[in-house]
């Protein structure tokens, strides 16, 4: 397998964590590491139907699991989801803030509301987790992560909702890691590059083609999978990063070193010397 291999550990047991954005795609793939290494999880997103289904593939993995409805936008129903899993599952010690929102339009042919609807879910609902779970952590210990993306450093032309968006969420981890450091709260985040079967991808990528255009500019020539943000992760949720705080992860393959389609090939062999 190219791709990281995911964890299979006891290193999260006894541990709770809250996924926002957990009932698919990326954060699914890290709700499942987190079970498999023995963590009682919770999932939350806007479908019930698909909460229910992703609690069930998280039981099949032997964990206490827990799904939720609720819309990240929403402050009242996250702090609600956030009480109902301390109540059940115990303080909380890991939380993902991971619902995303994205699309391709360029700023001319972008309505205020589009724009709005991104920053909301991204920006404003990373904020409405970590404000909404401060109350129910297990600190000093806890570990904060939020998925922001490489659009938070690299402008993308038809994805300005998406670069301020997650240029904002960067910040918002640094300051909340300064704010909430003394009471031994960490706070970090990761930056996924193109990921294999997400959403995402197969709306920016809809042709082989494509895809294929996308994976030439990348440094190391493929997609990532989904246990490659999961590995980092697990990282960010264990021990293993206590002493680590407002620092932003890349797990792009190199997307955000820039288009590398043009590198020069290294030479198959040199002559001794």
């Amino acid at each position: 397998m190219i791709g990281g291999e995911p964890f299979r550990t006891e290193l999260l047991a006894g541990k709770t964590a809250f996924i926002a954005g957990g009932t698919s795609g990326i954060n699914l793939g890290i709700a499942q590491a987190f079970a498999r290494a023995g963590a009682r999880v919770a999932v939350a997103g806007r479908n019930a139907d698909k909460a229910a289904a992703a609690v069930a593939i998280l039981r099949a993995e032997g964990a206490q699991a827990l799904g939720q409805s609720m819309d990240v936008r929403a402050y009242d129903a996250v702090e609600r989801a956030l009480h109902e899993t301390h109540d059940r599952l115990g303080p909380i010690d890991i939380v993902i803030s991971g619902a995303a929102g994205n699309f391709l339009a360029p700023a001319s042919g972008m309505s205020s509301n589009a724009f709005r609807t991104v920053i909301d879910i991204d920006l404003i609902g990373t904020f409405n987790v970590f404000r909404a779970s401060h109350r129910f952590l297990n600190a000093p210990g806890a570990s904060l992560i939020a998925i922001s993306a490489g659009q938070a450093v690299s402008p993308v032309m038809h994805q300005s909702h998406v670069c301020a968006a997650k240029a904002g969420i960067n910040m918002l981890v640094k300051v909340l890691a300064m704010e909430w450091g003394p009471s031994g709260i960490r706070v970090n985040a990761i930056s996924p590059g193109p990921i294999s079967e997400t959403e995402g991808m197969a709306r920016l990528t809809p042709t082989a083609a494509d895809k294929a255009a996308w994976t030439q500019k990348i440094a190391l020539r493929r997609f990532g999978e989904k246990a490659d943000v999961a590995n980092m992760a697990m990282f960010l949720a264990s021990h293993s990063s206590n002493y680590v705080t407002g620092a932003i992860f890349g797990c792009d393959g190199g997307w955000t070193l820039g288009d590398s389609s043009g590198a020069i090939p290294a030479p198959a062999t040199e002559k001794a010397r």
